[in-house]
């Protein structure tokens, strides 16, 4: 169950890092346990796709991408 530390931590990351909405979700894909990340890919399948490929991919990019 979240508390306060969790708060604090979700806090942090918007100010600090100012995180797209999807840029979170893949965060929480990477940091998720099984039953968690199940929930989660069913509810973002593309945004799962996208952090498989990216993964499996140098340095994140894919084919025609450029820094």
């Amino acid at each position: 169950m979240p508390g306060l530390y969790d708060y604090q931590v979700g806090r942090h990351i918007i100010v600090e890092l100012n995180p797209t909405f999807y840029g979170v979700i893949q965060c929480a894909m990477r940091l998720a346990d099984t039953d968690n990340l199940e929930k989660l890919k069913e509810a973002f399948p593309r945004e799962w796709a996208d952090l498989q490929a990216r993964y499996n991919a140098p340095g994140g990019l894919l084919e025609g991408e450029s820094e």
